[in-house]
């Protein structure tokens, strides 16, 4: 007779494995909870605009806590960011009379500065919760939710006027619903630059945390417990010391952030991409191994899982995301014409309320300055995207089309694009005050510190998104150097770049409010442009100043965007999308 030998199976062999895992991802859940409940609270803390302090305790023992409720208004933004991204872009993709409004208002609002946002929303959000924090804490989640929102949503908007014409067809054939069709196809196939545009997003955010966190408007200053506010403080207080400890702590937030979170979820964003060929290797991550080792994730699913079918009954009656039977042309027509006629006349109605609130106020000769000073940052910003990209796309092409290295790559990357540069102004002051060198240049450098990564993270993005059957067969054929970049790489990483460059002018523009007017101590140093005009008729409360600064930028974000910009998302989605 002849035995057989029985081995164990795979699962119980992993067992011992999944119960170790199914502990550490309880016990990181619990601690995560403790922690949001606890920093949290202190949020809903008593308030009086007219006794708020305008600094925060430079003790380092407060640095942990002040790192944690920074944190947390970073991720309360990220999520209202999503959620924004979601419904904009997608409005802006499926509905065309939308579309016609949508896409202007969203250049409009990109190129709002914080500032000009701040100086409108913190009175309402303050009256919106009296006596309480609450109020600026809303304001200053509002704030970073202006630096990370519109990249997001540009780039999901492109992912979803861009996608496969099978995937269309498809959702078409099979009849799906709006919401169907949105988390069964739009979202997987906007994945993977959503993650990395949020990730750049994220790191948007971390920029512009001091002027987030200690508030300078209309003739008040705030100043919240966080990381940003404590550099502020540091640095009117000379205090170079504490803000390389804040630099310290700084670093150890964003490679953790890194590590626990965005490198998890560019790993597990890799399930989205579409080609036949898989990757040499792709990206990894322990987080995510843990997370799929344990069973916690699976137990989930089916408590959750069987919710999935009735909401789908429940949102059908959203109907179909295209309709198979088009409208008659005459019906069309005169609903466009209705549509337009009430765009215009709401347009013309602000148009004159502007027109009459800046002419007995500040007059049109006001206007004129605004326009001149904003032709020196814009001199500012065309030299930054010109430098930015000639450095950074054969960079983000090697890290995207290099798994190894982008595993190595990425977390450096993610550091110093996530790494506030304004952290680094009190340093650059100090040494523009001792060289006596003028803020005019160096606010180049300044501005291209929060936002050049714009277009690296979204170069590396398409070179990644590159499909592997293509790399393959320009290998087999042998191209050269300058044929595969000219064919291949340049169109490929064509509208990703658009991307990027869109969303680097406006986050330049938006820059220039914290790289034109630094201020060390006593000392402020002031650069000719837009930026240093808003920063400073902000700080003062100078309302009709504020209006005309944000006008006038506006003009000057939207004109190139339609001039230049748009032109080339055209090209981008007629001629180079995959």
């Amino acid at each position: 007779m002849t035995l057989l030998r029985s081995f164990p199976s795979r699962d119980v062999l992993d067992r011992p494995k999944a119960r170790v895992a199914d502990a550490l991802v309880f016990a990181g859940a619990a601690v995560l909870i403790f922690l949001i409940v606890r920093v949290s609270a202190g949020a809903n803390v008593p308030f009086d605009v007219n006794a708020a302090p305008a600094t925060v305790s430079t003790d380092p023992a407060e640095l942990p806590y002040y790192a944690a409720r920074s944190l947390l208004r970073m991720f309360a933004a990220l999520a209202a960011s999503i959620l924004f991204t979601f419904l904009y872009a997608t409005a802006a993709a499926r509905l065309r009379r939308a579309r016609a409004v949508l896409l202007p208002a969203l250049d409009i609002l990109q190129s709002v500065p914080i500032l000009g946002f701040l100086s409108i929303t913190v009175t309402g959000f303050i009256a919106l919760f009296p006596g309480s924090q609450l109020g600026l804490e809303c304001a200053s989640i509002f704030a970073i939710f202006t630096s990370q929102a519109w990249n997001m949503t540009f780039a999901f908007y492109h992912s979803l006027v861009s996608q496969p014409r099978e995937l269309d067809e498809a959702a078409r054939n099979l009849r799906l619903s709006r919401w169907q069709r949105f988390w069964r196809v739009d979202a997987p196939s906007g994945m993977i630059p959503l993650v990395w545009n949020g990730m750049m997003s994220f790191g948007g955010g971390w920029f512009f945390l001091v002027a987030s966190e200690a508030i300078s408007v209309n003739n008040h200053q705030f100043a919240l417990p966080g990381i940003g506010s404590y550099v502020a403080t540091a640095t009117g207080d000379k205090d170079l010391g504490k803000v390389f400890i804040a630099i310290g702590v700084m670093i150890v937030m964003v490679v953790g952030v890194n590590f626990l979170f965005w490198r998890p979820l560019t790993a597990w964003a890799e399930r989205f991409r579409v080609e036949e060929s898989e990757a040499a290797e792709a990206p990894r991550s322990v987080v995510l191994n843990l997370l799929r080792r344990s069973n916690i994730p699976d137990l989930l699913g089916k408590v959750f899982g069987p919710l999935v079918a009735p909401i789908d009954r429940a949102m059908s009656v959203f109907g179909l995301a295209e309709h198979p039977l088009h409208s008659s042309s005459t019906r069309r027509r005169a609903g466009d014409i209705v549509f337009a006629v009430v765009v215009a006349i709401f347009l013309a109605w602000g148009a004159y309320r502007v027109v009459t609130y800046i002419n007995d106020t500040a007059g049109f000769g006001e206007v004129a300055h605004a326009f001149g000073l904003g032709l020196l940052t814009l001199l500012r910003v065309v030299a930054l995207l010109i430098v930015a990209t000639i450095v950074w796309v054969p960079i983000g092409v090697w890290i995207g089309l290099n798994p190894k290295v982008s595993r190595l790559a990425q977390p450096v990357v993610q550091v110093l694009a996530s790494f506030p540069a304004n952290f680094l102004f009190p340093l650059v002051t100090a040494v523009l005050v001792w060289s006596g060198a003028s803020l005019n240049w160096a606010s180049i450098l300044l501005m291209a510190l929060g936002a050049q990564w714009y277009i690296l993270f979204n170069v590396i993005a398409g070179a990644s998104a590159v499909p592997n059957d293509l790399r393959e067969a320009a290998a087999n054929l042998q191209l050269p150097r300058k044929l595969w970049w000219r064919r291949l790489i340049l169109p490929a990483i064509f509208p990703s770049y658009v991307t990027g460059g869109i969303t680097a002018a406006g986050g330049a523009w938006n820059a220039s409010i914290v790289a034109e007017v630094v201020d060390y101590g006593s000392t402020t140093l002031v650069a000719a442009g837009l930026g240093a005009y808003i920063k400073q008729a902000t700080s003062a409360g100078d309302a009709p100043r504020i209006l005309i600064g944000v006008l006038v930028m506006s003009v000057f974000v939207v004109g190139i965007n339609r001039l230049f910009w748009r032109r080339l998302y055209a090209l981008a989605e007629r001629r180079y999308s995959l």
